[in-house]
């Protein structure tokens, strides 16, 4: 697993519950050092045994965990940059959904051996969307869902999201927008100002 994706973990552990908690997660994953490098490669079992242990500190399911993480890679002020790279998808939230494809293939374009699970969405009609997420390791849907509901809020858009499970590396998400325009979202413009 990308040191990226492991560092964000330890960011949201650290910028959510403090030090202390963070601590707790380091010993209980068995973990031989305190935080993760950036830019190294870990083993899929360490972000495993992190997860696993961060679910147990805080007493909560691991789902509940990742759907948080994926919220708090959108609403912090220390991950302003990924928000604004995700803002980049579209004007509109729904423009944002269509650009979820391309997803793992701009952030490639950042960091090119950063590995982000295939994202597939399919429009119904009236609003309604179902998005596939397909990745080696398990859960990260939840993220998504996470992700997606920090964003609806940041475009201001009213939706209800229902992460359907899955199975063999694929979740589903069920994604159903009742109104884009439900409430001011939050400030955002995709050129560049000057002073």
């Amino acid at each position: 697993m990308h040191g990226l994706i492991n560092r964000a973990i330890e960011r949201f552990v650290r910028d959510t519950y403090g030090r202390d908690t963070w601590g707790q997660v380091v010993r209980r994953a068995d973990l031989s050092f305190n935080e993760f490098e950036a830019m190294l490669t870990y083993e899929a079992e360490v972000t495993t045994q992190v997860l696993d242990a961060i679910a147990q500190v805080l007493g909560r399911p691991e789902a509940e965990v990742l759907e948080d993480i994926g919220t708090y890679l959108v609403s912090h002020p220390k991950v302003e940059a990924l928000r604004r790279l995700l803002r980049f998808g579209g004007r509109t939230f729904t423009e944002f959904l269509h650009s979820l494809d391309d997803l793992p293939a701009r952030a490639r374009l950042a960091v090119s051996d950063l590995d982000l699970p295939v994202l597939e969405l399919c429009e119904h009609g009236g609003g309604f969307f179902s998005l596939t997420c397909q990745w080696s390791r398990a859960g990260f849907g939840h993220v998504i869902v996470g992700l997606l509901r920090a964003l609806a809020d940041d475009y201001g858009a009213l939706i209800i999201l229902d992460h359907k499970g899955g199975g063999g590396g694929c979740e589903a998400i069920e994604i159903r927008v009742l109104n884009t325009e439900h409430a001011t979202g939050r400030s955002f413009d995709l050129g560049a100002r000057a002073e």
